[in-house]
Parts: C-alpha cells; structure tokens; sequence
C-alpha cells in the first residue's frame, strides 16, 4: 500500500498522544477568546495523524469534534477558512456523522451542506477515497 512507511509505530504513540493533548490546551485557549475558526483550524493541522494506533484517532478526533461543535456561524467559518482544510474537514464530518450522536450529526450536516456548496463533489470524492489518511 502506497505511504505505508510514512506511518508512525504504536512505540511512537505516546509522542502523537503528548502533541494531540498541546493542541487541545491551545484550541481550549482559542476557543475561550471566541476564535472558533482559529480552533477548527488548529484542530485541522497535522491531522489525521501518521498512526494507525486508534488511541491515537480517537484523541484527535475529540480535539477535532470539541472545535466542530464549537462554531455557531458555519457561513462566516468558510469565509475565513482556507480551501486547504476543505477535505480533511469532509474526513471528519464523516467520523463526526458515524457517531449517530443526534447533536454531533446536525452540526456536521449543516458543516456538510455549506462544505459541499464550497467545496463541490470533489471534495466528497477525495475524502471518501483517500483509504491511507483514515481519521
């Protein structure tokens, strides 16, 4: 499978874990200063991690999840979001609709619909393609 020597081991876990927990405190931080943007995108960087270790993907999707729930005008986060973050976000409203947790789903639908208005279909197709970055 190609990028499969990219991942990181299960030894360097703890390491992926140390950075996802800094991550949290920062965007916690932002989002305390009403920067929700600046959260999402913070909790955007670096991910999905380079590990197939779960504990890993659950960490961050609880950052990436905390920063989702957290924005209220979902038209004002695409106009200061950059279109580089388009589909590692559609990865995550995939995770975030998985859930079947009903408020998590309707922030992410509503997330989904805006997104696709955006982004286009290409942005689905990509993050519903790409099997190597998995959140």
């Amino acid at each position: 499978m190609a990028g499969t020597g990219e991942f990181v081991e299960a030894d360097n876990a703890e390491a992926i874990i140390t950075r996802i927990e800094h991550k949290s405190r920062k965007i916690e931080s932002l989002l305390k200063q009403y920067k929700h943007v600046e959260a999402l995108k913070t909790a955007l960087e670096g991910s999905p991690p380079n590990t197939r270790d779960e504990r890993c993907k659950s960490a961050n999707w609880i950052v990436v999840h905390r920063a989702i729930m957290a924005i209220k005008d979902v038209d004002g986060m695409f106009s200061s979001l950059d279109p580089e973050y388009y589909d590692i976000l559609m990865k995550y409203l995939y995770r975030g609709l998985s859930t079947g947790d009903r408020p998590t789903c309707d922030q992410c639908l509503r997330i989904h619909e805006k997104l696709t208005e955006r982004a286009g279909l290409g942005c689905i197709l990509r993050s519903l393609a790409d099997i190597v970055n998995t959140v």
